[in-house]
């Protein structure tokens, strides 16, 4: 039997806890293992329940979900976090992401998205909602220019790679796409995280992103 995934909720606001009870208790996969209304709760909570993942607000109070992020994944680094927001603001995504969030998403989305995309985090394999990748891709404007590009140590297939998880797919779809085992696929984004010094699939898309990837892939 798959073991279940342990969540921990942080919000301040009963009713945001409770739609995110309600979403979480539609899959048997997800256990609610507690919750907590203040980034100090959370990070004490945390301790206490070592919980898989947590869905945190990202404008908790004292601290701020943002700096209980902090705090939390330099403690537990293993415990994956979900930052929960009404903003669509990429800057809050990026201020997330350098506290070692592992995911975003926005209390506005569908519901079957939530779950989606939090059955992908929970499997180590988050392909970001479209939704936000358009809103990210619309924050770079500055042209792409190859000379500043750190990322040319990749080979053309971890470009290929890397742009195909900017795009949202999975392993299994990129497997398809390139005509190679998603175990392969494993190892190039093993290879590409180490390479770039970043830790996860919400870091490769905004590195992607930033850097023009989707603006020109490779051999074309």
């Amino acid at each position: 039997m798959e073991s279940r995934c342990r969540i921990l909720i942080g919000d301040d606001h009963d009713h945001a806890r409770e739609a995110m009870r309600i979403i979480l208790e539609e899959d048997s996969r997800f256990q609610i293992v507690g919750e907590a209304k203040t980034g100090q709760e959370v990070i004490r909570l945390a301790e206490e329940l070592m919980p898989d993942m947590i869905l945190m607000d990202i404008n908790m109070p004292g601290p701020s979900g943002l700096e209980a992020t902090r705090v939390i994944k330099e403690k537990f680094p293993y415990i994956k976090i979900v930052m929960v927001t009404v903003s669509d603001d990429a800057s809050d995504l990026f201020a997330a992401l350098k506290q070692g969030a592992q995911g975003y998403l926005l209390k506005n989305l569908n519901p079957s998205l939530w779950l989606t995309y939090l059955r992908s985090i929970a499997a180590d394999e988050t392909p970001m909602p479209k939704e936000v990748a358009r809103r990210i891709l619309q924050e770079f404007t500055t042209p792409f220019s190859p000379s500043e590009e750190p990322g040319h140590a990749l080979t053309p297939r971890e470009q290929e790679i890397l742009t195909l998880v900017a795009q949202g797919l999975t392993n299994r779809d990129i497997a398809a796409t390139c005509s190679i085992s998603e175990y392969t696929v494993k190892n190039h984004l093993k290879n590409i995280m180490q390479k770039l010094h970043l830790q996860n699939r919400v870091q490769l898309t905004r590195y992607a992103l930033k850097r023009g990837f989707l603006r020109s892939r490779p051999g074309e």
